[in-house]
């Protein structure tokens, strides 16, 4: 077939000036990882009829297929869709007619006018449901935007699926996908991309797949792909043209303008390696990488823990703690006498380690008694480190070194604070009996208005929470003092207070009629607050004349008009009479002195 040469090298022309602009995308980076009996593999296919550096007339499908071909005893873990082209984007498709939206995009721009889109979607269930078989994608559209690309053969557009599957039958391995948007070109030709996260425990069949976009066959000027500072290549891809629109899977040699490379890497990798280096050049193409799957053999476990349940009794400095370390995401078990150390506010309070060894995707879980520091802070972080000896320090060499922490912050129960209490005095109503209204102390007493109170007369039935006291508006006190406790609870724990009810002689009040006909009404003379308060009282009681009639004290009834010692009659007639009170108290020296009235 003739190729129309002229056209081709005026494009090239074109396509060195543009290149005097660096691109600018997304890093390559880390998306997902995973550890077990896994591999992977591509499909996917172009948009384009023919490869654009060889276009007459510029011209893109918006649909082309790929076909999915596993093993029997090959499940689906994972599916990744990824589609890209020139322009701003397409972020809209179908697969199968299934519509698909893009979760995830990147970008790159060339010049201020080129631009590059990629879109990401997880598909993990369509592929799974529908498994082996054709796969279609429609709907991808950036016709738009190649007669502006044409200019410098950069119009393109495809689609590929990395399919990550397990099989039962594989070696345990560790798969990394790792995705981004970054170009090498004429003038930024070079590029280099760390891939993190490895562990490379044996090289054996290890593998690294490419999903890129937009290289030439037809230019091959110095485009070389290194991993740790060699060059890859293989029947299908030379060493000085990398990306040349290849399929490793299909060993297809037409996916114009996109690849999907397949390399084994088991010489240039080293056992103990945690990252590689790739390094791509180019004099000339313009090459966008997009994905980068890794696969290496790797038999280690990878501890995490978790704090689930922590529990402390109230005012104490002991911490119960239930804790699981498990071993998921890894391609070893985990072995017993696996450190556990633990922190408060990164100060070292205890260690402990696994009982038993944990199986992969397995667990173990314990309690623990923690004793706290008196010193410890009422808020602090707890921390759980697995494969830590107390020093930040580990002896399990593990798939993933960086997730053996878990942190929980701590309130520590302690007792509420509380405002002191006064003490209540009332009247003493006889042998210290007094009635007492602290309903007002409930919000007294707080500090907080969410905290809750409640009033006891013992300190046990404080603790148990028995007994409360309901009416303390009038509250009835047989004897005094009493103390009265106040349990005061905030959301983690409580607290007791207490105050004391205590009473005092007041002024007794002196009722000065004395019916005196025994009706049950009045018969007696009344001086309420005096008896069995005033126990050394004294009454005298007096005629109008001044003559002395009877005396009264505790151990006697009130007057009823008798009249001691009389001569004519034993009761005293109907008149006014006369009274002394003796309170023979200290804080009452003067004698209560007043007349009465006696009727018949």
């Amino acid at each position: 077939m003739k190729q129309n040469y002229s056209l081709f090298f005026s494009k090239i022309l074109i396509l060195s000036l543009l290149f005097t602009i660096n691109t600018k995308g997304q890093d390559v980076s880390l998306y997902q990882q995973f550890n077990g009996r896994y591999d992977f593999t591509f499909l996917g296919n172009t948009m384009n009829p023919v490869e654009n550096t060889f276009q007459g007339t510029p011209a893109i499908f918006t649909t082309s297929s790929a076909t999915l071909t596993l093993q029997p005893n090959d499940v689906v873990e994972k599916a990744f869709l990824y589609w890209a082209g020139c322009g701003t984007g397409d972020f809209n498709v179908k697969l199968n007619g299934v519509d698909i939206t893009a979760q995830r995009t990147f970008s790159n721009v060339l010049q201020t006018q080129f631009n590059f889109f990629s879109a990401f979607t997880d598909i993990t269930s369509q592929i799974q449901s529908t498994g082996n078989g054709n796969y279609t994608l429609s709907d991808l559209d950036v016709t738009s935007f190649i007669n502006l690309h044409s200019q410098n053969s950069t119009n393109f557009a495809g689609w590929a699926i990395v399919v990550v599957y397990y099989n039962p039958n594989l070696p345990l391995n560790q798969l990394n996908v790792y995705d981004g948007l970054q170009a090498v070109s004429q003038v930024q030709n070079q590029l280099n991309i760390t891939l993190n996260s490895l562990n490379v425990i044996d090289n054996n069949d290890a593998k690294i797949g490419f999903l890129a976009w937009e290289g030439d066959v037809g230019l091959s000027n110095n485009e070389t792909l290194s991993i740790n500072g060699n060059i890859l290549s293989n029947t299908l891809n030379p060493p000085t043209n990398a990306f040349n629109g290849t399929n490793t899977i299909t060993n297809s040699t037409d996916l114009y303008n996109m690849d999907l490379d397949i390399y084994s890497i088991q010489n240039n990798i080293a056992i103990g390696d945690t990252s590689a280096d790739i390094q791509m050049t180019s004099n000339q193409d313009f090459v966008m990488i997009n994905a980068i799957v890794s696969k290496l053999n790797s038999q280690l476990p990878d501890a995490t823990i978790s704090i689930d349940v922590t529990n402390q009794a109230c005012n104490s400095n002991i911490l119960l703690v239930d804790f699981t370390v498990y071993n998921l995401n890894s391609t070893e078990i985990l072995p017993a006498g696996t450190p556990i150390s633990i922190y408060a506010n990164v100060e070292f309070i205890e260690y402990t380690e696994t009982l038993t060894p944990i199986p992969i995707d397995g667990s173990w879980s314990d309690q623990i008694s923690i004793l706290l520091p008196f010193d410890i802070p009422a808020n602090f972080d707890l921390q759980f480190v697995v494969d830590d000896i107390g020093t930040g320090v580990g002896i399990v060499t593990e798939i993933n070194e960086n997730n053996n922490v878990d942190l929980q912050a701590i309130i520590q129960n302690s007792s509420p604070s509380f405002n002191k209490l006064d003490d209540l005095v009332s009247c003493n109503e006889g042998l210290t009996k007094g009635t007492f209204n602290f309903s007002h102390y409930e919000d007294l007493v707080k500090t907080d208005f969410n905290q809750i109170a409640n009033f006891y007369t013992t300190i046990d039935d404080a603790l148990n929470q028995t007994n409360p006291i309901f009416n303390t508006s009038n509250f009835a006190a047989n004897s005094t003092p009493q103390e009265i406790y106040i349990r005061l609870e905030n959301e983690n724990c409580y607290g007791f207070t207490s105050f004391f009810l205590t009473t005092k002689k007041c002024p007794p009040t002196v009722y000065n009629y004395v019916s005196g006909n025994f009706d049950g009404y009045n018969d007696g003379f009344f001086i309420e607050g005096l008896r069995d308060i005033f126990l050394n009282f004294e009454v005298k009681i007096y005629n109008r004349w001044g003559k002395w009639l009877w005396t009264g004290n505790q151990s006697k009834p009130d007057w009823d008009g008798y009249v001691e010692n009389g001569v004519d009659e034993k009761y005293a007639p109907a008149g006014t009479y006369y009274y002394v009170v003796f309170l023979n108290d200290p804080d009452y020296n003067e004698p209560l002195v007043g007349f009465l009235y006696l009727t018949r």
